[in-house]
């Protein structure tokens, strides 16, 4: 009977974290969709706007890291509780908003709450399910850091195009309430550290170095180097962090226990878990771009088509995670970069004239690609860290993986503008009468305009508007196909990852 009990507790707090999980990243997409609506509403510019974005994601980064530490001496329920509570009532402030002032405050309330709940909810999960169930748990699990991202556009774009934005924020507080209330009713207080003294340098180093960085990646596309505040910010941010570093590594209870890099499953598969992070983001950005800049879809149509994505993902995460219980995550780890790769390779080549049925195939195998990796390297990367150093380390992991959200963002997006730049001049320099084949179109499509009964300067008008709408055009869409090709370089180089641990275990044999 004890035995039955045991195992339906383990699975019953899954499911209460799953909630929290699966809320807290379905917000990082569906804002995105509501942000132009958000600055129509509150007559603000793009700058301020941003930072509806900007301040979750400073906020979420900068509390990562004490959320460890916080565990250890509090225990996860608690902390998982105050998480979610302060993630609701930061949802409900949102949708209340007055003014874009309080709903950048509220965001920021938000961040608190759901900066927390990832890392908790991974180590509450290897804390509760027993090691033979790992895989399988972190499979359904997943689904939700997967899942939700996925989903966000599609939910978004309904609720914007049908409903109020408001919704967006509210759909929170009910699940949040639930939340809670199961959290109170079903995790069980587990053993505490109350001696343990807080690392003041490493919060204080921290917060500073990773909000000094981050807001200035989240700048960056739009960043003037000739103003002074960016240079002394990066210089103000990487002083704090090398700081961090050196504290972490040479005190007795760090806030953020680095040493465990030193274990190798766990810093090789952290590597890889981030590769895959910076390949999602290039196909959860870029192809609601292509689809609603290029392709002329609304919000709600592309993220329908997004929805394939979510699907894969959905189904091979619960299948890979069962199946590497009994034979190991390296094999799906395999399947899954070959099809990431393959997958990628083929979106190089999206245009306009793809079907819909041929990106949604490409979109299903890409998130089936992400469900067969994801959770197997986590798996793989927390099995070999003792149990005592799992909060930690599970902190350490999300709050990388958070930079490398940041990172993969900016850096796809201003490569992204650097590259249509290129395109775009390249192409515009054919524009000339010189060249006969733009000489041939100028001529027709004027004829045909002539043809209709416009006049003469109508038409030259008209032709010249169609060539540079079509230098855009392609220009943009050969950008994004860039943007494919980079990450299809960023993914193929997780390939010597796949042997590292061979090749050390050989090197220790000479």
């Amino acid at each position: 009977m004890e035995e039955k009990e045991a195992a339906s507790y383990k699975w019953l707090c899954l499911m209460v974290i799953i909630i929290g999980t699966f809320m807290a990243f379905l917000d990082t997409s569906i804002v995105n969709i509501a942000l132009p609506k958000i600055m129509s509403v509150f007559s603000t510019s793009l700058d301020t706007g941003q930072w509806v974005l900007t301040g979750y994601m400073l906020a979420a980064g900068a509390v990562i890291p004490l959320t460890g530490y916080l565990e250890e001496v509090l225990g996860y329920k608690k902390v998982y509780i105050f998480a979610i509570v302060v993630f609701t009532i930061g949802s409900f402030l949102c949708g209340i908003s007055w003014s874009i002032d309080v709903l950048i405050f509220s965001r920021i309330l938000q961040a608190i709450g759901g900066g927390m709940i990832m890392p908790v909810g991974m180590s509450t999960l290897y804390k509760v399910i027993p090691k033979e169930k790992i895989g399988l748990a972190a499979g359904i699990y997943g689904i939700s850091i997967m899942v939700a991202p996925a989903i966000g556009p599609t939910l978004g774009g309904y609720i914007v195009q049908y409903l109020s934005w408001n919704l967006i924020f509210n759909i929170n507080v009910p699940i949040g309430i639930i939340g809670t209330i199961l959290a109170v009713a079903i995790l069980k207080e587990d053993v505490k550290k109350v001696d343990k003294k807080l690392d003041v340098i490493g919060v204080l180093t921290s917060t500073l170095g990773l909000i000094s960085v981050l807001y200035v990646i989240s700048e960056w596309s739009k960043i003037d180097w000739g103003d002074i505040k960016y240079p002394l910010l990066i210089v103000f941010g990487g002083f704090n962090l090398a700081i961090f570093i050196f504290n972490e590594l040479t005190i007795d209870n760090p806030l953020l226990e680095l040493r465990v890099l030193k274990i190798l499953p766990y810093s090789v598969n952290t590597i890889l878990i981030n590769i895959i992070v910076f390949a999602m983001y290039g196909v959860l950005v870029f192809i609601p771009l292509f689809l609603q800049n290029l392709s002329g879809l609304n919000a709600m149509q592309s993220g329908i088509i997004m929805l394939y994505y979510a699907i894969g993902s959905g189904l091979t995460m619960p299948i890979a995670g069962k199946m590497s219980d009994k034979i190991g995550g390296k094999p799906f780890i395999i399947v899954g970069i070959v099809l990431m790769i393959i997958s990628t390779y083929e979106l190089y080549f999206l245009s306009t004239e793809m079907s819909n049925s041929t990106l949604k195939f490409l979109l299903f195998i890409r998130g089936a690609s992400v469900g067969l990796c994801m959770m197997p390297a986590t798996t793989m990367s927390m099995e070999q860290v003792p149990p005592e150093l799992i909060s930690r380390a599970s902190a350490l992991q999300n709050t990388v993986k958070q930079v490398a959200g940041s990172l993969s963002t900016t850096i796809l997006t201003v490569f992204l503008q650097n590259r249509q730049s290129l395109h775009y001049y390249r192409l515009a320099e054919q524009l000339t009468p010189f060249n006969p084949v733009t000489s041939n179109f100028i001529n027709n499509v004027q004829s045909y305009i002539l043809q209709k009964g416009a006049v003469v300067a109508n038409a030259k008008t008209g032709v010249l508007y169609l060539a540079y709408k079509y230098v855009y055009t392609e220009s943009y869409m050969n950008a994004i196909d860039d943007v494919f090709m980079l990450t299809l370089i960023v993914v193929a180089a997780t390939i010597p990852l796949m042997f590292m641990e061979r090749i050390k275990k050989q090197i220790s044999k000479i």
